[in-house]
């Protein structure tokens, strides 16, 4: 019976991200600043690695503070970065900066979502975006991909449904390749069966695929940022994303302006 040690978990798991990220084992000991030859050994499970030299392959991989864990962990050291709550004091300052930005972002739509979509807050604006949703798909935890692509969701007042939903799915697809998870390869097959055939590609900006909305007052075109903690050293920091949407036209501006004057008022 062979039994499997920490150091062969490590060497598998640093074959597989090497492998993953289509790096040869010369091109990922020059980013980590080792040799070939060494490389080779801690991925034969020849040589144990150190915790410093373990930072360093998951930064040379770019491994999310998530995986860069689960590697340490793979060689036998705790993890270096800690996972907060969104309520720890710790976070306050972080919480406060996001309201602000939310609100400042007035009278145009804004949320902060964890990863794959689940939202954690938005501002008064993003009610725009969920007129008409059925009741089952806002209550918590909300998933705000879901809510767009579902077709009980906002899929019926979406204009441009199949083009801008596999904007979506794609760049979902691009999370699941960096970093593989079945449950997000479950998530994007259940989008993709929302998503109507893409007959042929549909006028956009030329930069940007809008979202083309339907409301009472005519048709918004919105287009999307997102905004991420690019220097977050907590895991829960780190994966928090502030998706704020833009007019693409005067047209859609006003309609929002306007919006926002009618709720003060």
């Amino acid at each position: 019976m062979t039994v499997s040690t920490g150091t062969d978990r490590f060497a598998s798991e640093l074959r597989r991200w090497r492998t993953r990220r289509r790096f040869s084992q010369l091109d990922l000991a020059i980013r980590a600043d080792t040799t070939q030859r060494h490389l080779s050994f801690l991925e034969q499970g020849r040589s144990r690695p150190g915790r410093a030299m373990v930072v360093r392959l998951a930064e040379s991989l770019e491994l999310s503070l998530r995986e860069r864990n689960g590697l340490l962990l793979a060689a036998g050291f705790a993890p270096v970065y800690a996972e907060s709550g969104l309520d720890a004091p710790e976070l306050g300052p972080v919480r406060e900066a996001l309201e602000r930005i939310l609100e400042g972002h007035l009278p145009y739509p804004a949320v902060v979502v964890r990863p794959y979509g689940e939202l954690v807050a938005a501002n008064a604006a993003f009610g725009v975006l969920g007129e008409g949703v059925a009741p089952a798909l806002l209550e918590p935890p909300v998933n705000v991909l879901r809510v767009a692509l579902h077709p009980e969701g906002m899929a019926r007042r979406v204009e441009n449904l199949a083009e801008w939903g596999r904007h979506i799915t794609g760049s979902l697809r691009e999370q699941a390749l960096r970093s593989p998870d079945p449950g997000l390869d479950a998530f994007i097959a259940e989008l993709d069966g929302y998503l109507p055939e893409l007959d042929a590609p549909a006028g956009h900006l030329g930069f940007a695929v809008p979202l083309r909305l339907r409301v009472p007052e005519g048709e918004l075109r919105l287009i999307s940022t997102l905004t991420s903690f690019a220097t977050a050293v907590d895991v829960t920091l780190s994966e928090l994303r502030l998706e704020a949407f833009l007019p693409a036209d005067e047209a859609t501006a006003e309609i929002l302006r306007q919006r926002a004057v009618t709720s003060r008022g």
